[in-house]
């Protein structure tokens, strides 16, 4: 298994793999598994590869198992939930930061294939991921929905992000986590 930053050809195999746990498409018996909430276009993937280089996948024989989006404020805020959480961002402190679009950047989502659950590709993925973004930024910040416990196990307990606050939008209910790229401050 390769883990890498993503390249343009990468994005039909990563567009397979996010459309099985989308949930609009996942499978209903799948769901309790966990799954990615936000849709993403073609375009949008070239975006972040071209702009951002912050798609980070887990590949073997072309064929992506697992990835991680991470992007700067800026780049997510064409998103209203981005919008809300930017505007919330000067609010929150965490280890001795107060937030900004300048500190801090939006970590996922991140999809496993269910086949690899479990496997340790989680942390091998994330840690490769916050690494290369730790050279542009020192917090990462994220947001889990109340309704995916499995996310939120996985990322409280097995990469241990720190819940920074709770917040609602648009009815829906989130944890907002935070965590270091580094151990340096």
């Amino acid at each position: 298994m390769q883990i890498k930053i993503a390249g343009l050809s990468d994005i039909e195999e990563t567009l397979k793999l996010h459309y099985k746990y989308q949930i609009d498409s996942i499978k209903e018996e799948d769901k309790n598994d966990g799954f990615v909430t936000t849709p993403f276009t073609k375009d949008q993937l070239t975006d972040l590869i071209i702009k951002e280089q912050g798609l980070f996948i887990a590949e073997q024989n072309n064929q992506v198992y697992a990835y991680v989006m991470a992007a700067s404020w800026q780049f997510w805020s064409a998103w209203p939930l981005f919008q809300f959480m930017i505007k919330d961002l000067p609010s929150l402190k965490y280890q001795g930061y107060t937030l900004s679009t300048e500190n801090s950047y939006q970590y996922g989502p991140v999809c496993i294939d269910k086949s690899l659950r479990g496997t340790g590709l989680l942390n091998e993925i994330f840690d490769f991921a916050k690494n290369e973004m730790a050279k542009r930024y020192p917090v990462l910040v994220t947001f889990v929905n109340k309704i995916n416990p499995r996310s939120y196990a996985a990322h409280s307990k097995k990469l241990g992000l720190d819940v920074i606050q709770e917040f609602e939008f648009n009815n829906n209910f989130y944890y907002e986590m935070a965590c270091l790229t580094s151990k340096e401050k």
